[in-house]
């Protein structure tokens, strides 16, 4: 068990992702699959906030450093091969960790945003 508080805040992007798989669940499989392992993703990284997969710094996109700042990317691999972003900060308290929920994306996108080929 960890320690300190682990609180998960979504990105205006990931919200968006996340309204629309819930809205869309109700009548697709493939969304609601996609929702109910994100919302299990999430679980886990308030269980262990390095629960995801460490990206090197070279591959944090330009983006995401301008934007929020960050200089660390965590991956969580969902089904139907998307990916859901995350990184790590630490709470004003200091007694609390950030998981900052970056982006929800399929994998043309996540692929894109990487710069992988």
């Amino acid at each position: 068990m960890y320690k300190k508080e682990v609180k998960i805040i979504l990105s205006p992007a990931a919200k968006e992702v996340f309204r629309y798989l819930n809205k869309e669940s109700v009548n697709s499989k493939n969304e609601r699959t996609l929702l109910k392992s994100i919302k299990q993703k999430m679980e886990f990284i308030k269980e262990n906030p390095q629960y995801g997969n460490p990206l090197s710094k070279k591959l944090i996109p330009e983006e995401y450093k301008i934007k929020y700042g960050i200089t660390n990317l965590f991956r969580v691999e969902l089904p139907n091969f998307w990916r859901m972003l995350y990184t790590l900060t630490e709470g004003e308290s200091k007694i609390e960790v950030i998981s900052f929920i970056l982006d929800i994306v399929d994998h043309p996108n996540y692929d894109k945003k990487l710069r992988y080929k």
